[in-house]
Formats: C-alpha cells, sequence, structure tokens
C-alpha cells in the first residue's frame, strides 16, 4: 500500500507534504492538440517577425505596431500555453521561483497583447477618418516610441495592481508539486477593468466611427457616379481600402470578444460555479486569440503571403533580400 500510495506523489520521497499527481482534465489527444496550436502560434507570429524585420518596405508605423503585436503573441505560444498545459496534467517540477516568475509573465505578456490590439485600432481609426493628416500624426518614431512605452506599462500594471509577495514565493501552494496562480479579488477587478472593459469599449467605439465613415463614403463615392473619368479611376480604390480596413477590423473586434468574454465572465461568475475542465478551456480561449491575431492581421495581407514564400524558399538569404518588393 505504501509503495502503491509514493506512485501516486509527485514526491515520494516527501509523503507529508508532496502533492498527489493531477488527473488530466482532458485526454491525451486534447493534450497533443493543445501543444500543436502552441506550436502554431510560435510559428504564425514568427514568420511575421521575420517578414517585417528583414524586408525594408514592411518598416511602416502599422507594421511596427503588428510586429510588436507578434511578440506578444510568439510568448504566449511559446511560454504561456505549455506551461499552462503542463501545470494542468502533471507535477510540477520547476519550483516556486518559476511559478511565481511564470505568473509575472502571464500578466505583462497578455497586458501588452490587449495595448498593442487597442493600438492597431487606433492606428487604423486615424487612418481612415483622418487620412489627410494620417502621415503627420503617426510616423515610425512615433510609433516606437509608444511601442515602448505599452511594454512598460505592461510591466508597470503587473508589479502594481497584480503582482505576487517576491518575499514569499510559494506561499499559495498547498503541498510541493504544484503552482497556484496567487490572485486577490482587487487587482482582479482592476484586470477585468483595464485589461477588458476599457480595452473592449475603446474598439468598439472606434470600428463603430470607422465603420460610419466607411459607410458614409460609399454612399459619397455612388452619388458622385457621374463624376469625371479620372475621379472615378481613382476614389472607388480609395474607399474599397477603407472598407476593407472596417471589415477586418470588425473581425478583430469579433475575435477579441469570442476569447476574451468567456474569461472574464468565469471570473464574474465565479470559480466555484465551473468544473476544472470548464476553467480550462475558457483560459485556453484566452489565449487561441494570440492564434488567430496573425490570421486577421497579417494572413489578409498579399505582402504577408509574399513574405512567407520567400522565407519558406530561402530567397531570404540572397544578398539584397530585404530590399524586395513587397508591394
Amino acid at each position: 500500500m505504501e509503495v502503491e500510495d509514493g506512485a501516486q506523489l509527485c514526491f515520494p520521497q516527501f509523503p507529508n507534504t508532496s502533492c498527489r499527481k493531477p488527473l488530466s482534465p482532458w485526454p491525451e489527444t486534447v493534450t497533443i492538440m493543445l501543444y500543436s496550436i502552441s506550436l502554431i502560434t510560435v510559428a504564425l507570429n514568427l514568420l511575421i517577425i521575420i517578414s517585417i524585420s528583414h524586408f525594408r518596405q514592411l518598416h511602416t508605423p502599422t507594421n511596427i505596431l503588428l510586429l510588436s503585436l507578434a511578440v506578444s503573441d510568439l510568448l504566449v505560444g511559446l511560454v504561456l500555453m505549455p506551461v499552462e498545459v503542463l501545470r494542468k496534467t502533471s507535477c510540477w517540477f520547476l519550483g516556486d521561483l518559476v511559478c511565481s516568475m511564470y505568473s509575472y509573465f502571464s500578466v505583462i505578456i497578455t497586458a501588452a497583447s490587449v495595448v498593442d490590439i487597442v493600438l492597431i485600432s487606433v492606428d487604423r481609426y486615424v487612418a481612415i477618418c483622418d487620412p489627410l493628416h494620417y502621415t503627420t500624426k503617426v510616423t515610425g518614431r512615433r510609433v516606437k516610441i509608444v511601442v515602448c512605452l505599452c511594454w512598460l506599462y505592461s510591466v508597470f500594471y503587473c508589479f502594481i495592481f497584480v503582482k505576487d509577495d517576491p518575499t514569499d514565493i510559494g506561499r499559495t501552494n498547498s503541498c510541493y508539486g504544484e503552482c497556484v496562480m496567487y490572485t486577490n479579488y482587487i487587482p482582479e477587478v482592476v484586470d477585468l477593468v483595464l485589461i477588458f472593459l476599457v480595452p473592449v469599449t475603446v474598439i468598439i467605439t472606434l470600428y463603430l466611427r470607422v465603420f460610419a465613415v466607411a459607410v458614409s463614403q460609399a454612399r459619397a463615392m455612388r452619388s458622385h457616379i457621374t463624376a469625371v473619368t479620372l475621379q472615378l479611376s481613382v476614389t472607388p480604390k480609395a474607399k474599397k481600402s477603407e472598407l476593407k480596413a472596417a471589415r477586418t477590423l470588425g473581425v478583430l473586434v469579433l475575435v477579441f470578444l469570442i476569447c476574451f468574454c468567456p474569461y472574464y465572465c468565469f471570473f464574474i461568475a465565479g470559480d466555484n460555479l465551473l468544473s476544472a475542465l470548464s476553467a480550462s478551456f475558457v483560459i485556453y480561449l484566452y489565449y487561441l486569440n494570440s492564434c488567430l491575431n496573425p490570421v486577421i492581421y497579417a494572413l489578409f495581407y498579399p505582402w504577408f503571403r509574399k513574405a512567407v514564400k520567400l522565407i519558406v524558399t530561402l530567397q531570404i538569404l540572397q544578398p539584397g533580400s530585404c530590399e524586395t518588393n513587397m508591394m
């Protein structure tokens, strides 16, 4: 009996303080699928990072924001997703320090990803609603400063509002072999407001404004159908690109809400109302947004498909490839 009990412990040499080996909340095939999603997330975001970093023509203000978003989403797939699977399906052998650092990184990376989404929405709003002043208001230098402030804000947000006590690592663990995320009601409410309610409000407000402008411009285009040929040849293309940007932003809002709403509804409803499997599902749906972001922001653009082809065929290794025309 002692041998059998010891086999069920994470640390059999410490029978009094060791945790029991956790039962996986899902089948092994689901675990493999989750690791696969993690790899896909890393691969897609890595392609975006390489594309924007390598090709000089892609060094635009909008793409700098995409690059920042891709970095945060890459870290979600590289760190948060696999570690979350590890926490749910096996004993924690990485120690209390790594567990505490994981809690820090999870907040910083997620916050940076959300802020990047808001910044991209603002960028599209200015581009569509104030196109004449876009090039003067949104410059590469200003965008780089804003991206740095985005990551500084995420770190500040983590250490001020949602921080665990680094001097008492592991205090929330009831036994050896588990990694429990420390939560407190006040930081959770702050997280609900700053990482969900405020960003969603900003994004939806901007999208409604962009949609209204796009519709009004489409109506204006139809009302001027009898204009001169030169005007007709230029105007429809501009209006079409604006409508496409509005639709893309609409997809962003929808996917953002689908991925984030269940997580925060879970918080509002209370942990005891959902099973462990349901809790794991909403967390991974929360992280799944990082896999969908590159699809929304990049796969809709022809330059990304062209860049992927050049990367896969290793043509980017040729001299002068950074000057390739990507548009």
